[in-house]
């Protein structure tokens, strides 16, 4: 069986998959897609044998040909597109964030509770690196004791002229965010977002580097330093340290090599090349999922975990002081596995 799947949103990221998914993937055929730039959209449904272009996302999701849809589009359309998805039964997988607000993200999980099963899958692709799962074994088995801190850091060479000091949280942070509550299987309870001195790559009034803290609901601390001027390459670090030893990810995308008195590894220039196997082990497992009749991944209860989260560590960034993550009662429907 093939899945036909339809894209929602063909900027960068929605390009990105759209070729894993025709190129590189098994089982699944992108058969819709839209874009709020239409002239884009058709661009790239010309290049996909059988592809309908769609003015809007409502009319792909309603399209009978669409058995699953991908919502890559701007943050703020999430929520009316994931909604629409549940409504109208169809799996859907949708970038982070879920939505770009607690309310918004409490509407999806209301709806797909009324919905009574899961729909909904939320594109945190560090869970399927191959690094961050062999961190995660070492830390679940527990051969090296209980975890006690977690150490990360997220440095991105450059960022566009419009990101800003909110966006290290939201569109960066996010991501550690989402790995601490998945590496404890647990719940983060408070944030503290501190400021050291400012790059001089950051411009006026640009907060960077961040210093954001994490405790968790057993009293683990997770640090994640977000620099997003880094300039030398798009470098992740990671490190629990536990009872009786740690583990770490490797600092290396390739091999490292000693000789003549030096030491030299390559580090990727961007997301794409750090991740391009996590995205793609992660869109497989979404496929297969899908086709045997359920999904799989990071729930809307992730999503909403994160986004509120975030929505905590911006209240630290203008309050300068320790914040409390304050979350909804965790559904039945979430509590599984």
């Amino acid at each position: 069986m093939t899945l036909n799947v339809g894209v929602i949103g063909v900027g960068m990221i929605g390009q990105d998959h759209i070729r894993r998914l025709t190129r590189v993937l098994s089982g699944v055929r992108v058969s819709a897609v839209t874009d709020v730039d239409l002239d884009r959209a058709r661009t790239i449904a010309d290049d996909l044998p059988g592809a309908t272009l769609h003015s809007t996302g409502a009319e792909l999701i309603a399209d009978p040909g669409v058995d699953a849809v991908v919502v890559t589009s701007w943050g703020p359309t999430h929520e009316e597109y994931v909604l629409a998805c549940i409504a109208a039964g169809k799996q859907v997988f949708c970038e982070k964030p879920l939505a770009t607000t607690r309310e918004a993200c409490d509407r999806i999980v209301d709806a797909e509770l009324a919905a009574g099963r899961r729909l909904v899958s939320v594109g945190f692709m560090r869970r399927y690196d191959a690094q961050y799962k062999a961190m995660k074994a070492v830390v679940t088995g527990g051969e090296i004791g209980a975890p006690l801190l977690m150490h990360a850091a997220h440095r991105n060479p450059s960022v566009p002229d419009f990101f800003t000091s909110d966006m290290i949280i939201n569109d960066s942070t996010v991501h550690d965010i989402d790995v601490a509550r998945w590496m404890f299987d647990e719940e983060i309870v408070t944030v503290t977002v501190l400021k050291p001195r400012r790059s001089s790559k950051a411009r006026e009034g640009f907060n960077d580097p961040l210093l954001v803290l994490l405790e968790m609901a057993s009293g683990v601390i997770v640090d994640v330093e977000a620099s997003v001027n880094a300039g030398f390459a798009y470098d992740i670090r990671g490190e629990v340290v536990c009872e009786d030893g740690t583990v770490e990810l490797s600092e290396s995308a390739g091999a490292l090599v000693k000789r003549a008195g030096s030491v030299s590894a390559r580090v990727p220039e961007d997301w794409r090349e750090r991740f391009v196997l996590a995205f793609d082990t992660e869109f497989q497992t979404w496929i297969d999922a899908v086709t045997a009749g359920g999904t799989t991944g990071p729930s809307a209860w992730d999503g909403y975990a994160a986004t509120v989260v975030c929505g905590t560590g911006l209240a630290s960034l203008r309050s300068d002081a320790r914040e409390p993550v304050v979350l909804r009662e965790k559904p039945d429907l979430y509590k599984e596995g």
